[in-house]
């Protein structure tokens, strides 16, 4: 049962001329004052979805980015500034990319982050998609295999830490403590100080090419899982659900399909479903421009590549449009109705889900992302309130 709706934000200035036919990314530059901008957004964001009803507000960890379409660069950071702009709100980290951090600087900022905030900043880990960032911190994407191995490795490091009171680590990529002398005595093994105080730490992963290898590393570590952009499209919700189950399976955890996942949504509200494709329709556009030719939308080609880089070459391309997506059943659009009845559908097939992340596409005016956000909370929630029972 649907009992949390949450919102994600990752970092954009108000952007203009959207669409296929508009402004190519790479063309896209704004001013310092503009970017710095950005981080004003989320505390306006974050400030209106508190006392809504809404859970988690999640954020996502960008680098190097004058096109404005991904401008926070420390999630911790900006999640401790928004604890105290808000009384209830959760703040997510959607998520924080271990290969472009040293995983005990990372355990510590978050165990810092946990203490302070009472519990209220939630901890997420990926591998990173964007060469120009990791690369740049001096660690591997373009080498895939390499990425993940220092992923994984990061990670392990990073729960050691969170669990044990007194660790070591000897790995490929990272040996804790050094074994150098140190006040008479020679290291074997570190303490992260201060460890969080909530353990297990509840931690959560995107999930994109849903491999074997991927989701046994989540149940090892009881990692959770959110499902989003192109991979909640068709039927790959179902293979991931699947695959997800199948990794808590081997290691003796059964759980119900949606069961510790969430499944991630853009929106958009209207008098009518083709009222709400049109109003969001070139905001979708400037999404598929910034994720496919990153590959986090599948099967996108060469040829549509191209044409996201040259409008000129868009009216004889055929490229995704709004009307694929909410058939596909990644975009809710429509009356409140009609998105509480796409969502009631989701639930009855996937009756562990608890959790679905509801945002605004990339590119959204923060005035239009306040009110479709109150209107999410109003009109859309309360269908999935539970049911008072009755007097006796």
């Amino acid at each position: 049962m649907i009992t949390k709706f949450d919102s994600s934000y990752v970092g954009t200035v108000d952007m203009e001329n959207l669409g296929y036919l508009g402004t190519p990314i790479n063309d896209r530059r704004y001013s310092n004052e503009q970017l710095a901008g950005a981080l004003h957004k989320a505390v306006a964001y974050a400030r209106k979805m508190d006392g809504l009803g809404y859970d988690t507000f999640w954020m996502a960890e960008h680098h190097f980015q004058p096109e404005g379409t991904e401008c926070i660069p420390n999630l911790l950071m900006l999640a401790m500034h928004l604890v105290n702009q808000t009384r209830n709100l959760k703040i997510g980290c959607g998520f924080n990319v271990v290969p472009m951090w040293h995983p005990l600087r990372l355990a510590e900022d978050y165990a810092v982050a946990d203490i302070l905030s009472g519990g209220r900043v939630i901890f997420g880990v990926a591998r990173g998609y964007h060469t120009r960032e990791v690369e740049t911190f001096g660690s591997p994407l373009t080498d895939q295999e390499a990425n993940r191995e220092l992923f994984e490795e990061g990670v392990d490091l990073l729960f050691k830490a969170f669990t044990e009171e007194r660790f070591s680590h000897k790995g490929k990529y990272y040996t804790c403590p050094p074994e150098v002398p140190y006040r008479g005595y020679t290291l074997k093994e570190i303490s992260l100080v201060p460890r969080p105080m909530r353990l297990p730490v509840e931690c959560w992963q995107p999930i994109q090419s849903g491999s074997p290898r991927a989701f046994d590393f989540m149940a090892k570590h009881g990692i959770c899982g959110v499902i989003g952009g192109g991979s909640a499209e068709g039927g790959a919700v179902d293979r991931h659900m699947t695959g997800f189950r199948e990794a808590y399976a081997r290691r003796g955890i059964e759980l119900q399909p949606g069961e510790r996942l969430a499944l991630g949504y853009q929106f958009r509200i209207a008098e009518s479903r083709e009222a709400a494709m049109r109003a969001a329709a070139t905001a979708y556009e400037e999404n598929m421009k910034m994720f496919g030719e990153l590959r986090l939308v599948r099967a996108i080609t060469e040829e549509q590549i191209a044409a996201m880089r040259n409008p000129a070459l868009v009216p004889n391309t055929r490229l995704p449009r709004i009307e694929d997506a909410v058939k596909a059943g990644g975009f809710l659009a429509g009356t409140p109705a009609d998105i509480i009845a796409e969502l009631k559908a989701v639930e009855k097939r996937y009756p562990g889900l608890d959790r679905v992340i509801c945002t605004m596409p990339l590119g959204t005016p923060l005035s239009v992302t306040l009110e479709q956000i109150e209107r999410f909370a109003t009109e859309v929630m309360p269908a999935f309130k539970p049911m008072k029972a009755a007097a006796d």
